[in-house]
């Protein structure tokens, strides 16, 4: 019995697998056969609509489309209506395509697959009687949202423009900020099912002939059901998978994948989310933001290098309280320390159990802000941290120093632009702080030796994740610890083998004398 339920199973494979292929043999001049072939394939499907008629009042004809993913009043408009009128019928088909249909876009279909592919896109398409081709029409809509300012990349100064879901309108404000032709826009479908249109951007003459070869390829052999995220494919592609580190900027700022388009790296849009990816990426290019270069220099400096010390905070405060606290009471001063003790005298919990139990709340209270409607979340994760931080300290579960080491974490992990980079240092803060409470200042130091490590050995296809700092790169310093003026920045970045070097003409500084002139 269990053999013979097996070869049912097989053979319903077998079957379904001779669909499939049987989607690529080409169009038969038969109507009736054409449609029972896709009819077949469509089967149970009742969004799937077959409206037949008569072009002329002679030629029987199907139109066939998927409701919901196309303009039906375009569709009557423009190809029912001046098919079904009776001048039709006294011109040949293809003329009818050039005097009588009004649409934009026809492309013509050979295959049933060609057929598959067009209808789930939203394209109706046309089948006549007698004839071995069909044509699909341009006429996919369906609801989208607006462009809105994305939420989690706000600016004070800048554009309020963000990505969509929808393909089209993304690679349209590609070209509203780049209208040069060397904007390349090379399409790709991934997904065994969901066939999900994907996108890689490049600037010809600009980016890495070398990279885009290498992402083109490393797109082509990931064979999986279906991307329903920009973050299957980052997933996929990114060179060390078991790295806590990001190693592709995610972005849904136009903004910040056109700076990268004209740096020569290459932007990846998936259908279906606002998420660009930007590739290759390094560790510097996650802590700067799109405002550095929107306000005046020497304020862009100031607030760089204000968020490199929070980074800093946000990984190693908490590890360092817990070691000094435990092991390195010498290095507090006395006045501090007595009053840290005091603090301390009714905690029933060492250091870092409960440098533990404050970070964990913390993450939680986090979440669940995230995870809550908007009207609610950020009251409760605001009340809840106050409330919680108090009454642990009124009950002595935790003491007063610690609630206000986790606070200032907190706010320090808040100055990292990058949501996935915040993250990173998220993980690695609960082993610093295992490190700190066991080996005390020592086992800092080899925490950070190891992370030091670790972002050396990291790649993004190929670039270096410390550059341009591992391996030292002079001239392009001067966009990494500080923002020099935008006349200086006259070079782009060196990431791959070959690229235009010169970003703009020399002696653009702004010079009274000659402006005068």
């Amino acid at each position: 019995m269990f053999s013979r339920n097996r070869r049912i199973r097989k053979n319903k494979k077998i079957d379904k697998q001779q669909q499939i292929e049987n989607r690529q043999i080409p169009l038969s001049s038969d109507l009736n056969q054409n449609v029972q072939g896709i009819r077949s394939i469509y089967e149970n499907c009742s969004d799937v609509v077959f409206r037949s008629f008569f072009i002329g009042g002679i030629r029987k004809a199907f139109l066939i489309y998927i409701e919901g993913l196309c303009n039906t009043e375009e569709m009557d408009a423009s190809v029912l209506t001046p098919l079904m009128d009776e001048s039709a019928g006294n011109h040949a088909f293809h003329e009818l395509l050039e005097k009588k249909i009004t649409v934009t876009k026809v492309e013509e279909v050979n295959t049933v697959s060609d057929c598959i592919k067009y209808l789930s896109m939203g394209s109706p398409v046309l089948l006549v009687e007698n004839e071995s081709e069909g044509f699909a029409f341009g006429l996919a809509k369906w609801e989208k949202r607006s462009v809105e300012e994305p939420s989690a990349e706000s600016v004070i100064r800048g554009p309020r423009e963000g990505f969509t879901e929808s393909l089209g309108v993304n690679t349209s404000l590609l070209r509203r900020r780049i209208r040069s032709p060397q904007l390349k826009i090379k399409p790709m479908r991934i997904g065994r099912y969901t066939q999900t249109e994907i996108i890689l951007a490049f600037m010809d003459g600009i980016a890495d002939p070398t990279l885009i070869e290498e992402i083109t390829k490393r797109m082509k052999r990931i064979d999986i059901d279906g991307i329903l995220e920009s973050g299957y494919i980052e997933e996929m592609i990114e060179d060390n998978p078991y790295s806590p580190f990001p190693q592709i900027l995610n972005t849904e700022r136009p903004d910040v994948a056109v700076s990268s388009l004209l740096e020569g790296k290459v932007v990846i849009l998936v259908d279906g989310t606002p998420f660009a990816l930007v590739a290759p990426t390094t560790l510097y290019s996650l802590l700067q933001s799109s405002e550095d270069y929107y306000q005046r220099f020497i304020i862009s400096t100031a607030i760089r290098w204000l968020r490199f010390v929070f980074v800093v905070i946000s990984l190693l405060l908490p590890s360092l309280y817990v070691a000094v606290l435990t092991f390195h009471h010498e290095m507090i001063p006395t006045t501090l320390f007595l009053s840290m003790a005091s603090s301390r005298e009714q905690v029933p919990f060492p250091a870092l159990i409960e440098a533990l139990i404050m970070e964990i709340t913390f993450e939680a209270l986090r979440e669940a802000g995230i995870r809550l409607p908007k009207q609610v979340g950020s009251a409760v994760s605001i009340v809840g941290a106050l409330v919680i931080g108090q009454s642990a300290v009124q009950a002595g579960i935790v003491s007063a120093p610690m609630v206000m080491v986790v606070a200032i974490t907190g706010i320090a992990s808040f100055t990292i632009p990058r949501y996935t980079a915040g993250v990173a240092l998220r993980m690695l803060r609960f082993p610093m702080i295992f490190l700190a409470g066991s080996l005390g200042l020592m086992g800092v130091m080899l925490g950070i030796i190891f992370i030091l490590i670790h972002l050396c050995t990291i790649r993004s296809f190929g670039v270096p994740y410390l550059t341009p700092m591992a391996p030292m790169k002079f001239r392009d310093i001067k966009d990494v610890l500080i923002r020099a003026p935008l006349w200086k920045l006259n070079t782009r970045p060196h990431l791959t083998g070959q690229y235009n070097k010169y970003r703009q003409a020399p002696n653009q500084k702004p010079d009274l004398g000659k402006g005068g002139e």
